[in-house]
């Protein structure tokens, strides 16, 4: 049984060069996603242009993700690098421009002192670090350490309970955007998303830089308590959501987030929104060739939930064994889709928004057709990739084989549930569509000559119109 939901590997130090690229394409790589909170734009470019390189000698689509880094609040650089930070010392958190010190250590942040309150807590470094806040100084916030241990530059850091009034796109944010877009990156990713409002905000800078791509797919990454109650317009403004479980399990109870994690997936779902699960997945294989049997757990169960994508952070960005940890990932996927009918829980039901849609119905019927009549695969004609991804949540039972002519969404085709991309000429009738479908599918799918498949199309071929066409194709061989 060939994999369905995809793998989204995060590209670092110890997974840039082509060879290691190459070698995480051939594990399973569906998605290579750039964390532009990292790097510089010259190095950026450099991976951008092996990641291609590599896609066209295997022959094959990669979609690439660039994760913009978003008003993420960190330390500031520290004298020694790292700091020491004392149970019951006193800290000062100042925005002034200063070299970290164990009693004075700068934040990125300049309304800090306006942002906290006198007892109120301040995490550190994913938490791992807590702060107790005693007194509000002019730029300086006076705090107790209440959980020590080392402090480095550049460190995350988390006002639980705060009300930030900071933009989800920031200056720096929009210097990136540009750069990524004149790279022709195929997703991007937005940080710290709180409201529908910071989509449209995005949406409209892309519109500025180059309107070309102002439909460029966008995900909404969930990891603030204010994403999770504005969850539905953001998932409706958006093209997919991310569960970012890292600051989300900081900014809210550790307890909270797996109720959280099944809402957001099922409400993704239920808007036929795409949906990805993130942070810590295999966190273990950052120094250790196997994952604890939890982390297994944990990539299982988001599968059988409904995700679309489980994605990889450190453990392929900085990791000792990338390469090994997308081979584990793709073979824990594999074994949980063989019995997804016996434990899996999605739900295909969908919005009222979504019952007017003839494309929709279109790709039910084409999923009930392939059920019914056992058929090998379903063919997709799309030129933007809307139907292929509507294809995809309708959870066929048989794999969904896309074609296009279209570069751009080729690459992005990659990253669909259950899909498998083909970049072929653009066809005017219905004829010379199929004779592309039985070229490309003898040659490189399963389907054999003589088997069934389905096949949508909007028709007439030549306008390219929303598909509203389904019928039964026997292959055959273009001999």
């Amino acid at each position: 049984m060939e994999r369905r939901a995809k793998i989204i590997a995060t590209l670092g130090p110890a997974s840039q060069d082509k060879k290691t690229i190459k070698n995480l394409l051939k594990a399973g790589m569906d998605v290579a996603r750039i964390n532009f909170s990292h790097g510089t734009h010259q190095e950026h470019a450099q991976v951008i242009q092996n990641l291609r390189d590599c896609a066209r000698e295997l022959n094959r689509s990669v979609t690439i993700m660039q994760d913009l880094s978003g008003p993420k609040i960190r330390t500031g650089e520290m004298t020694d690098g790292t700091v020491e930070l004392i149970e019951g010392n006193q800290l000062v958190l100042t925005t002034e421009e200063i070299l970290g010190t164990p009693e004075i250590v700068q934040v990125n942040f300049s309304d800090l002192p306006q942002s906290v309150n006198v007892d109120g807590r301040i995490l550190l470094d994913d938490g791992r670090l807590e702060l107790l806040v005693k007194a509000i100084k002019g730029q300086r916030v006076i705090t107790e350490v209440i959980q020590g241990g080392p402090l480095k530059a550049h460190k995350g850091v988390n006002l639980p309970g705060a009300n930030l009034k900071i933009q989800a796109l920031t200056d720096k944010d929009f210097i990136d955007l540009e750069f990524g877009l004149s790279q022709d990156i195929d997703v991007i990713a937005l940080s710290f998303v709180r409201k529908a409002d910071d989509i449209t905000r995005l949406r409209e800078a892309i519109q500025s830089i180059n309107p070309e791509r102002s439909k460029i797919p966008i995900i909404a990454k969930l990891e603030h308590p204010d994403a999770i109650k504005n969850m539905h317009e953001i998932i409706h403004a958006s093209d997919g959501v991310m569960v970012a479980r890292g600051d989300l399990g900081i900014e809210m109870p550790p307890e909270s987030v797996p109720i959280i994690q099944k809402q957001i997936i099922a409400s993704a779902n239920k808007h036929l929104s795409f949906v990805i699960i993130a942070t810590q997945m295999l966190d273990s294989m950052i120094s250790s060739p196997r994952p604890t049997r939890a982390e297994a757990s944990d990539v299982a169960n988001a599968v059988l939930d409904g995700s679309d994508a489980v994605m990889l952070s450190g453990e392929t960005a900085i990791g000792d064994f990338p390469v090994k940890t997308v081979e584990m990932m793709a073979s824990i996927i594999c074994q949980s889709e063989e019995h997804s009918d016996e434990w899996g829980r999605l739900s295909l039901d969908i919005t009222d928004d979504s019952s007017h849609d003839d494309a929709v119905y279109i790709t039910r019927a084409a999923r009930e057709l392939a059920q019914d009549r056992a058929v090998a695969a379903v063919a997709v004609f799309t030129r933007s990739g809307r139907t292929a991804r509507l294809m995809s949540k309708a959870r066929p039972n048989v794999p969904i084989l896309a074609f296009t002519p279209d570069l751009r969404t080729y690459q992005y085709l990659s990253m669909l549930w259950g899909t498998t991309p083909y970049l072929i000429p653009h066809a005017e009738s219905i004829e010379e569509m199929i004779i592309h479908v039985d070229a490309a599918v003898i040659e490189g799918t399963p389907v054999e000559v003589g088997q069934e498949i389905v096949l949508i199309a909007g028709f007439p071929i030549q306008k390219m119109v929303a598909p509203n066409l389904a019928l039964l194709h026997t292959v055959q061989s273009s001999q």
